[in-house]
């Protein structure tokens, strides 16, 4: 296999030459790496571990798989689910607790609690205990504990968030819409865990009919959890409270005035413009017309606090106070020039 050659003349400074089956060694290592790498494979696969006494025992302790999702989301009124999975558990048990007031929920499939919302749901030969809470409500949002019975106690957190599921129309709380011009109303059922089976638009008390009156048209995109009216070439009569009800969300409304001819572009807005472009227009058709007409003094005066509220706001408040200090000012010279007379 292998040799060493020494010259004993120049002992002991000689150094061996050692010469060797490289191959031969490289073949020994790789069967003994080999043999044991077989031996712990089917080790872990038995699960098992070579014990005092020259027994075997089970692989003992259980340990949780971290590939659960540990924080869930429900809408109230809906369900609630937490799902905890515990590997190797033997003949331990699994128990659910409640962390704010450490309130033992289950213990196995047995619930312990007076609140029968709170059930654990369990598959023989699972591997999977869950924490179910029908229907949810909002002050069951907390932390949640999974705990395996082993000394000592393993324990998982897992979060719940209980959520108002309330739809929204995009629009906002009011919207203008020329005659003529296009209704488009888009409604989102926000924090709903799942899709919602249908979504529901109503007029006032009726829901939407789309025979009664041509040019109707809704899209519902239930991955989206959105909704969108279309109402085409609008009229007056179309005015009224629009409402989007989903199946598992809290309604939403918007109330929609369709104008004949009040205002001067064709187009729907949630607002109407903006107050100073308001404002200053008002006030340059005033002044217009008090130069070319005689105004009586009861309608002048109101005009003219209008004119002045407006000026006073557009310049801010510091100019406000600029202008109260310095008529106070005035005020006081005044006094004390009455005082010396």
């Amino acid at each position: 296999m292998y040799g060493c050659a020494t010259s004993y003349a120049d002992w002991p400074a000689a150094t061996p030459v050692c010469s060797y089956n490289r191959n031969a060694l490289r073949s020994r290592s790789t069967v003994r790496n080999y043999v044991v790498y077989i031996f712990l494979k089917k080790c872990l696969i038995a699960g098992v571990t070579a014990g005092g006494g020259g027994g075997w025992e089970p692989l003992g302790q259980p340990y949780f798989d971290n590939s659960t999702k540990r924080e869930a989301t429900a809408a109230v009124g809906q369900p609630a689910y937490l799902h905890c999975r515990v590997r190797n558990l033997a003949d331990r048990a699994v128990s659910w607790i409640r962390k704010r007031d450490l309130h033992i929920l289950t213990v196995g499939v047995h619930t312990y609690s007076s609140d029968a919302r709170f059930a654990a749901l369990h598959a023989d030969g699972s591997d999977e205990w869950t924490l179910r809470v029908a229907p949810a409500q909002p002050r069951d949002s907390g932390v949640y504990e999974c705990q395996v019975s082993t000394e000592p106690k393993i324990s998982l957190s897992f979060r719940l968030t209980v959520v108002v599921s309330k739809a929204e129309i995009l629009s906002g709380p009011e919207l203008f819409v020329r005659a003529g011009s296009d209704i488009n109303l888009t409604c989102v059922a926000k924090y709903a865990p799942d899709p919602p089976s249908f979504i529901y638009w109503y007029r006032g008390e009726q829901v939407v009919n789309y025979a009664q009156r041509g040019g109707i048209s809704v899209e519902t995109e239930q991955r989206t959890r959105t909704s969108r009216l279309l109402i085409a070439r609008a009229a007056p009569h179309d005015s009224g409270n629009y409402t989007c009800a989903p199946s598992s969300s809290e309604s939403a409304s918007v109330i929609v005035h369709v104008l004949s001819g009040e205002r001067p572009a064709a187009m729907q807005s949630s607002c109407p413009p903006p107050p100073s472009l308001n404002r200053v227009f008002f006030i340059a058709t005033t002044i217009v017309a008090a130069s070319a007409t005689k105004i009586r003094r009861d309608v002048l005066f109101p005009l003219i606090l209008y004119i002045t509220y407006s000026f006073l706001q557009v310049i801010g408040i510091v100019v406000l106070v600029f202008a109260i200090f310095f008529i106070r000012q005035i005020h006081y010279s005044f006094i004390s020039m009455s005082e010396m007379r």
